[in-house]
């Protein structure tokens, strides 16, 4: 040892002690004590003058600084003088153990911990992040911990030290593990496992433990056998919970799943029994198999299945999943709602009018449904759901209002339904009232954006900071066709269909056809001072191009292609919803890149929307028809246009005076949802007949707010008979005050029970507050806390109930909500009876 490392280990113990003994016991560092000079502190050899020795340091100089040297051993403690000042004060040593306890700071009442677990401190790497965790009042089990904690790369607790070796050992790495068994830890780690988690076997093991674990924790939410204690569960969660550790969970997880005999378990129990279990995947593939069941045999209610979906958006597989919870979700929807539901009506204008505020819930659901579906790729497992929803989509609903509205179109003089305005008068009645407040307007139309996305767009548009949106039905031109949509959209007098074999329409006798052509008719009306453009075009200008395009336009029209261009192709047309769900995030984008560049009026609408089915289609959906007439210029699987075309039983025929069309072309319709059959074409997506789903479109009219608009519901904890603990749990409800809304969003809580100090003495729950009910009763969530054995030093003390909300776009907490509880808890509340 050298002269500088003497000094260094000397003044760290004075830091500590007054005095200090030093027994040179090989009587080999004289020359190293003479040469010592350490300010504040006096010297003096032990040689026959203990006593004297004693009154001086006790008596005459009781504040002063001594190092006592003797060159030789310690004297035996019944001929040790000084043995009382020793053992009150303390001693320096130059062996190894003492050596590396210097270099520490810690006593030499630490000894025997260094000599037990002497493996553990002949790396100088291992000893520097030892040191680092050490503390003035550590004891030998925490200094212990701190060992175990270095050996596994972990925080010093129980739990932590657990996550990493159980990490470690997916990867097929015991090097923690093996240190730990060279260092002598072995019976500490499994002394801690016993004290704090119950676990206790003759041939203890960490791949053993797990097992356990996992057995435990899946009996307490069953009626197995318990083995371990409370404190396992809430390790299982924070583990579960924990984002560093989900490879080690889901691996431990799904073998221990095999090793139980888990699947063979599930099979016999009850789901409804397993909505609050997460611990293996199998259980949520046991519940979304059983719900799939259930729900086609209807034995369930609707309002049931929601609350059990909702109950497992809070369990570990959810995201995994969530695609066919979703599914089953609007399955269970859709399936209440069309027997609910009349579909009825009196006239043309009144159907319209179901459809616009009612009916279109259908289409929705029905969509949402099926874009979940398909998204999953569970195609066998919701086969059965697949095939009673698409059959009462079908037969049940899209046939039977099919059918009833046709009964409207057949007698129609006039294509209108009012007070609905009709396409053709777009321009009039949406967008000259801005141009006549001088207020610049940007139009977005979507190809084939049906009514029932328009809806959904509605929402989202609301959901967004000072966005607001309002959404009206608009009736689209017949035939409800690309061409001729876009046509009607634009300023007019008069549209005709072109006689010839394009299907253009003329707009006061210029073709439409393109964006170019509609350009040349927006800027011919507006006096140059309107302009179309694509949505791509758009989408890739910097604000300072897209600014300039609004300072030089009254009228923007902005066109967005993607429902259509998906739908309309024969390979494609079965990725038409989800061309519908991209079709929504495209629409927010826009909206947000004219705001951004000053717009503040817009105006959202399309050219028609379609039919949808999910299946192929059977013979009897196809017309029978074999069109015929004088000249047939144009033929789609929904519309034909020619002249002095021929009356067919499974065919409309409307003349353009009907349609509110200029020229001589004729149209021909197949009724109800019937297709045409067209060589190379796709019959699933279709649009151009005169279905609700086709003819109904929608408008929004978005504006945004200088002001905040959006705010989170509020959650309140319930009060309860008694603020005192005296078990080992505590249930509690939480209710959220209002539904959430548009514009009262959805609110996520993580909650936990702490004490004073801001320990966690409980497991921990994210809880997710996104209740729609206007039923106060179906806003309130119950949820049950398990204390851990931490919570035993806070018995008899004031521990607080926090609820946490999660700073945006951050992993930090803020306190939302707190309640105060007092810990009075018993031996007898350890117990089970």
């Amino acid at each position: 040892m050298t002269s500088n490392r003497i000094q260094q280990s000397l003044a760290n113990l004075f830091g500590k002690h007054r005095i200090l003994f030093w027994y040179d016991s090989k009587q080999e560092l004289r020359e190293e004590y003479e040469a010592l000079a350490l300010p504040s502190v006096e010297k003096i050899e032990l040689c026959n003058n203990e006593y004297a020795v004693k009154h001086r340091i006790l008596r005459e100089q009781p504040t002063q600084k001594f190092l006592l040297y003797s060159h030789g051993p310690q004297p035996d403690a019944l001929d040790n003088w000084l043995l009382d000042v020793q053992l009150a004060h303390g001693e320096f040593r130059t062996d190894q153990t003492a050596i590396w306890l210097a270099d520490l700071e810690l006593g030499l009442e630490f000894a025997d911990l260094v000599n037990q677990h002497i493996e553990f401190f002949q790396a100088s790497v291992r000893k520097n992040a030892l040191k680092k965790l050490l503390a003035n009042d550590d004891t030998p089990s925490m200094v212990r911990m701190k060992i175990l904690a270095v050996c596994a790369g972990s925080e010093p607790r129980l739990d932590s030290i657990l996550e990493h070796l159980l990490e470690e050992l997916v990867d097929g790495c015991e090097d923690s593990i093996n240190l730990i068994e060279r260092s002598a830890l072995n019976a500490f780690l499994w002394q801690q496992m016993s004290r704090y988690y119950g676990y206790q076997s003759t041939d203890p093991s960490i791949r053993d433990f797990v097992i356990e674990l996992f057995k435990s924790c899946y009996a307490m939410g069953t009626d197995g056998t318990v083995q371990l204690s409370n404190d396992a569960l809430v390790f299982l969660k924070r583990w579960k919970d924990s984002r560093s550790f989900t490879k080690g969970f889901e691996y431990w997880s799904n073998q221990c799943a095999e090793v139980l005999g888990v699947e063979q378990d599930l099979a016999k129990r009850d789901f409804r029994k397993l909505v609050e279990l997460d611990y293996f995947e199998l259980i949520d593939r046991k519940i979304i198999s059983d719900l799939v069941r259930e729900v086609v045999a209807r034995t369930v209610s609707t309002g049931d299945v929601i609350l059990w979906i909702r109950q497992r958006r809070q369990g570990y597989w959810y995201n995994r999943y969530q695609d066919l919870y979703e599914a089953i979700e609007y399955a269970a929807l859709f399936i209440q709602q069309l027997a609910e539901t009349s579909l009825g009506s009196q006239s043309l204008s009144k159907a319209v009018q179901l459809y616009s505020t009612k009916w279109f819930k259908l289409d929705q659901l029905y969509r949402k449904y099926v874009f979940h579906a398909r998204k999953s790729g569970q195609i066998s497992l919701m086969g059965p759901l697949l095939e009673q929803v698409e059959n009462l989509y079908t037969n049940n609903y899209l046939l039977k209002l099919g059918d009833d509205f046709q009964g409207f179109v057949d007698g129609i003089s006039l294509w209108e339904a009012l007070p609905v305005r009709r396409q053709n008068q777009f321009f009039d009645h949406y967008v000259q009232p801005y141009l006549r407040r001088e207020q610049r307007v940007c139009v977005i139309v979507s190809d084939a954006m049906r009514y029932e996305i328009g809806d959904e767009l509605l929402s989202l548009i609301n959901q967004e900071d000072r966005y607001s949106a309002e959404l009206e039905p608009m009736l689209s031109m017949l035939p409800s066709y690309t061409q001729l949509g876009m046509a009607a959209l634009l300023p007019n007098t008069s549209l005709q269909i072109a006689d010839n074999e394009t299907a253009t329409v003329l707009v006061d006798g210029q073709s439409s056809m393109g964006t170019d052509n509609r350009n040349k008719i927006l800027k011919k009306a507006l006096n140059d001072r309107g302009e179309a453009i694509t949505a791509d075009k758009l989408l890739n200008m910097n604000q300072i191009e897209s600014r300039e395009l609004l300072k030089r336009n009254d009228v923007i029209y902005i066109y967005h292609n993607r429902i259509d261009h998906t739908g309309d192709k024969m390979h494609s047309e079965g990725e038409a919803f989800e061309a519908a769900e991209q079709t929504l995030q495209d629409l927010l984008r826009l909206v947000k890149k004219l705001v951004g560049a000053n717009a503040s009026s817009i105006l959202i609408t399309a050219d028609h929307g379609f039919i949808y089915q999910d299946r192929a289609i059977d013979e009897s959906d196809f017309a029978v028809a074999d069109v015929q007439g004088e000249q047939i210029l144009y033929r789609d699987r929904r519309f034909v246009l020619g002249k002095g075309l021929k009356p067919h039983a499974s065919l409309h025929s409307l003349s353009p005076e009907q349609l509110a069309l200029e020229g001589e072309v004729q149209v021909q319709l197949p009724k109800s949802i019937n297709r045409l059959r067209l060589k190379g074409s796709g019959s699933r997506f279709v649009h151009g007949g005169a279905t609700l789903q086709e003819v109904v479109v929608p408008v929004l009219r978005v504006s945004k707010a200088r002001q905040s608009d959006v705010s989170r519901v509020e959650v309140d904890i319930l009060g309860s008979a008694s603020s005192v603990i005296t078990s080992s749990q505590l249930g509690i409800a939480l209710y959220q005050k209002e539904p959430v809304t548009d514009k009262v969003q959805s609110l996520q809580l993580r909650a936990g029970i702490y004490t004073q100090d801001g320990e966690l003495i409980s497991d921990c729950h994210e809880l997710t507050f996104d209740f729609t009910s206007t039923n106060s009763r179906e806003r309130e969530l119950q949820v049950r806390f398990l204390l851990s054995a931490e919570s035993d030093k806070a018995n008899g003390q004031e521990v607080i109930l926090r609820l946490e909300e999660k700073h945006a776009g951050t992993t930090h907490y803020q306190i939302y909500k707190t309640r105060s509880y007092t810990l009075r808890r018993s031996f007898t509340g350890d117990f089970d009876f």
